[in-house]
């Protein structure tokens, strides 16, 4: 734990609907800065696990600003399709994030493991690793996750990337039709935050 609390802090997230969901979460008396604000892209993703990608993340974004940096990489393990997407959950939506695109091959990929696949349960989850990182000193990384299944068919214009087509348990809505209070309450980035803040 640190020895000094953030009052400054950097997101490490270009995805508009990770950056609203994260500010929703952490202090009021945190500053929130964002990549936006210094031009910066994100580097590239080369780690096998949700934790290495998010410490690339937030190691990176540290130094090209010298704030602490708090960043997230997130993903949809899908059973059926061996753990897919998963780290690769963004890039199945191509270079500019269309996860209308992304949503269809998750669709046409189930359809050629099993045609019968709405018959049946689909398991899945969504995970979350959150890191803050200060320079080159990883400060924190913990994960989040939360399990569910496939709906048949996208629903609900709310969230953003695959949350329309994942029912968490004990839900018969997907995260999509949810309402954002309630689903920022319930999801994988929530929980990784309960067990990050105590660093905050």
């Amino acid at each position: 734990m640190l020895k000094q609390k953030i009052n400054k802090l950097l997101i490490g997230t270009n995805n508009k609907g990770k950056l609203r969901e994260i500010k929703s979460l952490l202090p009021k008396n945190i500053k929130i800065h964002s990549t936006s604000e210094f031009n910066l892209k994100s580097p590239p993703e080369i780690g096998k696990t949700f934790k290495e990608n998010s410490l690339i993340k937030s190691k990176y974004f540290s130094k090209k600003t010298g704030f602490f940096c708090l960043a997230d990489d997130s993903g949809l393990e899908i059973d059926l399709l061996n753990k897919s997407p998963g780290i690769y959950s963004a890039r199945w939506a191509g270079r500019y994030g269309d996860f209308n695109k992304a949503i269809k091959k998750v669709y046409r990929e189930l359809n050629k493991k099993n045609k019968n696949w709405k018959k049946k349960k689909i398991k899945a989850r969504f995970i979350c690793a959150l890191s803050i990182s200060y320079l080159n000193k990883k400060i924190a990384c913990v994960v989040g996750k939360v399990d569910g299944s496939i709906s048949h068919k996208p629903k609900g214009k709310n969230g953003f990337g695959y949350d329309p087509i994942f029912i968490p348990q004990r839900s018969k809505k997907t995260f999509g039709e949810m309402k954002p209070s309630k689903k920022y309450k319930l999801d994988h980035r929530f929980k990784a935050f309960v067990k990050i803040k105590k660093f905050l």
